[in-house]
Formats: C-alpha cells, structure tokens, sequence
C-alpha cells in the first residue's frame, strides 16, 4: 500500500552511501576499523566507558543476560508492556521473566513499586525499558537494585541519548543495550550495541561476541596475533562494517534528528489537547525523551480498530505499540503464572500509535490530527 503518511520513514542520504561505498571499495566487510570508529563515537556521545557493537539489539539483550550470569533458577524482573525480545532474552539463558505493571495512564515506564513487589529470593535482574524513549525513573531502581543487591539491564532500543537527571539511558545500570533496527532513531537497518561501564564486563562481552575467541580476524590480518584461543562459549554476534558505516553517519545526525521529533511531538500535543477522546502519556515526563514513538489512547472503549481502519482508509498508517508479551500464546502456554497488570492491559487495549519521524512537516501532522477529529466527530 502506498501510505500519504506512512508510521516511520527511513532517513538515508548521500553520506550514507557514499561511506557504505567506501567499505565496499575496501573489501574488509566484518567488524573492522568502522566498527571501532563507531564504538568510539557511541561511548563520546551516549557518555559511557565501552561501547561494543553486535549484530541486533535482542543479541544485545542476550549478551547482557549472559555476561551477568543470568541463568536457570533465576528470576528476572520484565515489563510487559514492550516488544517481546526484551523478555525472550531471558529465556535464552533460561531464566524465569517475572512481570511487572507500568506505572500509570500517563506513564507506561514499569512501576518501582510493582518491581519491589515482585522481587523474591530468586530475583536476580531487573530489566526495564524506556518506553516511546522516556526514561524510566532510574533513581527508584537503581535504588532498588542496591537494596537488593540486583543486577540493572537497560534496554534503551527507543532511548539512543534521553537522559534522566542529565545523565544518558543505558549508563545506569550495568549494561545499556540498543537496537538499531530501520525503524530506530539511529537506524543501519539491523544492527545493536552494549555499553558499560564496567572493565570486567567489557573484556567478556568482547569474547562473547565472537567465539570466545582471544583474537580477531581484523587482528590476524594486521599481524598482531598468528593464532587464538577459546575462552568460553561465545557466539556469532559480529556486527558488519556496513552496519557500522552507517551508523558513524547516523549518529552525528541523531540529536538533531530528536530535537525535530521533539518538537512534532509538542505540536501532537497542542493539536489533540482538545480532544477528549484522546489521551496523550508522558506529558511533562522527568529527564529528556528522545521521542522514538508517539503514542495516545482512544477513550472510547472498543473504538480503536474503527480509527485504525478509518486511518488506514485516509492513507495514514498506524500501529499499536504492544500487544503485551504476557498476553502471546507461547507465553500463556508455557508461563501459566497468574499475571496481575491492570494498567498495562488498560493500556495494551487502547493504545494506538501515530505517525512520527524526522522528514514528517507541520502539515503532516495536522493532516492526522484532523483525520482523527473527522473520526471522532462522525463517529
């Protein structure tokens, strides 16, 4: 279909390619030199110690479990109101994700109080998400995670540079980790990172990342090693130097990027404040957003296919941002634990995402507010 407003539009231009062309032109295609330059920019930038670049922000995740020791027997505390890798991650080191409510209506970040709630004897890990790139309240967790002696994984996917207290998402806890999937405000088409800034934790997400291999190719080939070992269980997790390429460009680019989504965002919020049918979260939101999604909810209940549809008909495209993990058949099937999560499936069940990205105009959005008011007004 082709949408007059699509959900997101990808921001690639000349510079792009042209460094995408220069990689090709090199023929060295696999975590190189692009790839450290890219590490090195992100840990300027976000304000962290490490940077380390792997293929996918859910290999990031995975990672992140794995270098905590995060296993079989523990437990880790999840939203469930986000995309279902944050929570899959867990599985893969065969740990239990335990579910923890949002905070209100208006702020869909995980609750501290439910997290404390939550936490027993097997809690090992909390793993939150900063939601639509607002960050959660990190003083209250981290201030958790030291009562109880936690780990803190940030998953930071919509929050490349939002801040809570001047400080950058994903350099609270003990891992950050980012996607830079084509949808992202940092986009390289897949793609992810894992910041720290703890020594130990770096050198093992380094041998994780590939083989849990002592040396690279790159290292090989520049005459700095002739062989290698293997340290412990790794994995292909190897990001590309196109990837990296990409990403060198995408983030000089990326406050700029947020300052325009932020300032769509506060013309959304003029123009539905009249609505009343419309609700939108985060208004007045603690810390910086970075502003990846903007999402609202439909008061009238049962109404949000309807406007979807209606939408979809006036060449708008729309999206729900999410369905709650707990609520997917794999996890009804095999994780039957009773599920208590009224805000989040208050949430989940009127939730509709808008249109928002850079190259949207003023006009691009009040063509959706208005299309929305025709709804509402007719309906």
């Amino acid at each position: 279909m082709q949408w007059k407003i699509p959900l997101f539009d990808s921001d690639i231009g000349q510079e792009e390619i042209h460094e995408v062309t220069n990689v090709l032109e090199s023929k060295w295609l696999t975590m190189g030199e692009m790839t450290r330059q890219f590490e090195q920019n992100f840990c300027d930038v976000i304000g962290c110690k490490h940077a380390i670049m792997v293929s996918n922000g859910t290999t990031a995740l995975h990672l992140a479990d794995t270098v905590l020791n995060i296993g079989p027997g523990d437990e880790v505390i999840v939203p469930s109101l986000t995309f279902v890798a944050t929570v899959n991650s867990v599985l893969y080191v065969g740990a239990k994700p335990v579910f923890a409510d949002i905070t209100s209506h208006e702020n869909w970040n995980i609750n501290p109080k439910d997290i404390e709630r939550k936490i027993t004897s097997k809690t090992k890990a909390i793993q939150l998400v900063h939601y639509g790139g607002y960050p959660c309240d990190m003083s209250e967790i981290m201030a958790l995670a030291k009562k109880f002696n936690l780990y803190v994984i940030e998953d930071v996917a919509h929050a490349p540079m939002a801040k809570f207290n001047s400080q950058s998402c994903g350099t609270f806890g003990h891992c950050g980790c980012f996607s830079f999937f084509s949808n992202k405000n940092l986009a390289t088409g897949e793609g992810g990172m894992v910041v720290t800034n703890d020594e130990d934790i770096e050198i093992q997400l380094r041998l994780l990342r590939s083989h849990g291999m002592t040396s690279l190719t790159l290292d090989r080939f520049k005459g700095h090693a002739y062989s290698y070992d293997v340290v412990r269980l790794g994995y292909n997790y190897r990001p590309s130097e196109i990837t990296a390429a990409i990403g060198i460009v995408q983030l000089k680019r990326l406050k700029q990027k947020n300052e325009k989504r932020k300032q769509l965002v506060e013309l959304y919020q003029e123009l539905l404040s009249d609505v009343d049918e419309i609700k939108v979260p985060f208004i007045n939101h603690n810390g910086e957003s970075s502003y990846h999604i903007f999402p609202v909810l439909i008061n009238r209940e049962n109404s949000r296919q309807a406007l979807m549809t209606f939408l979809k008909e006036n060449g708008i495209q729309t999206s729900i941002h999410y369905p709650p993990v707990h609520s997917f058949l794999y996890y009804r099937k095999n994780y039957a634990d009773k599920v208590d999560l009224p805000m989040t499936e208050y949430v989940a069940g009127r939730e509709i995402t808008l249109p928002l990205y850079p190259q949207m105009s003023d006009s691009d959005v009040k063509m959706v507010v208005d299309t929305i008011k025709s709804f509402l007004y007719s309906y």
